[in-house]
């Protein structure tokens, strides 16, 4: 039931993003259109899925049973990849039952729910996590939430070969490195290690430093052995995840030559403007941004 979609290769497309606060700084941005590849199936969340649907598929598994909350970009495109490809699903969120538009989505997707409050979702981390659970449902596979670890980012490593397929497009003989938004650091260590040390990856956390992404990068750099890493985070947070202010929807609703979400990529641009502006990057410098999807969540900030 899943080979179908282990046969679906989405190619996002490269655009360029002309924005006034690039042009006076002389840099270059283009951005990887992941939010494009498909309506429902959207963002870096597929890429970060398809192996674990790989190995789900090696072991026998019918479906996929995975985390995430009440606005989950990751179960709604497992949810969506799952009615389109004909496998079943199941997610399990943090909380307590909500009626919210993604949760009402995951429904209509044909998504078994489970809500377990916020303490039984902090014992995702725990090594027995997931054996009551694949007890009650034998034939789905366990996928971390997410997507992380390092199948997801190597699911991730694709962007790179897809980037420089297109660069004649722009006109560009190469490019200076990365940017892109990051919630659990599974896709920049994808890129890192697509990289290997010869372009920087540069990630905006959405979330505060101490959820533990920096470490979550290494130990998925460290599993695939990588050396020569070279990359940057920066806290882009704005004091916590799902922390929304004034500047940050103004600067979203003014930046009209792409949609952009609070939660990540408006963060993400948001950033790089404050970069840019303050002399980071050398007039010249050419940049990947990886609009990594998510407009869905927005309805909660509507």
């Amino acid at each position: 039931m899943l080979l179908p979609a282990l046969d679906w290769h989405p190619q996002p497309r490269l655009e360029p993003l002309h924005l006034d606060w690039l042009a006076r700084a002389s840099v270059e941005v283009a951005v990887l259109r992941l939010d494009r590849i498909d309506p429902l199936i959207s963002g870096n969340k597929w890429f970060k899925l398809v192996n674990h649907l790989r190995t789900a598929h090696e072991v026998g598994a019918k479906g996929i049973m995975s985390l995430g909350g009440a606005y989950s970009n990751h179960l709604h495109a497992l949810a969506a990849a799952g009615k389109r490809f004909g496998f079943p699903t199941a997610g399990l969120l943090r909380g307590h039952p909500q009626d919210t538009p993604t949760v009402r989505d995951l429904k209509a997707l044909g998504m078994d729910l489970h809500w377990l409050g916020y303490g039984g979702y902090r014992e995702r981390h725990a090594a027995d996590f997931w054996e009551s659970w694949q007890i009650r449902y034998p034939h789905l596979h366990p996928v971390p939430e997410g997507g992380s670890g390092l199948p997801g980012a190597q699911g991730c490593m694709a962007w790179a070969a897809s980037v420089r397929e297109q660069l004649a497009t722009l006109g560009w003989a190469d490019y200076h490195g990365w940017w892109l938004a990051c919630g659990t650091g599974t896709s920049l260590a994808g890129l890192v290690l697509a990289e290997a040390g010869q372009r920087p990856v540069y990630g905006v956390l959405a979330v505060p430093q101490d959820h533990g992404v920096a470490q979550r990068v290494e130990s998925i750099l460290g599993e695939a052995g990588l050396c020569s890493a070279l990359y940057e985070l920066f806290d882009g947070s704005r004091g916590g995840f799902a922390r929304v202010d004034g500047e940050l929807t103004d600067f979203i609703e003014t930046t009209a030559a792409i949609e952009l979400e609070p939660l990540y990529t408006g963060k993400a641009l948001l950033l790089l403007k404050a970069r840019v502006e303050a002399g980071g990057f050398a007039p010249g410098t050419r940049l990947i941004f990886v609009h990594t999807g998510g407009l869905q969540g927005r309805r909660g900030f509507e």
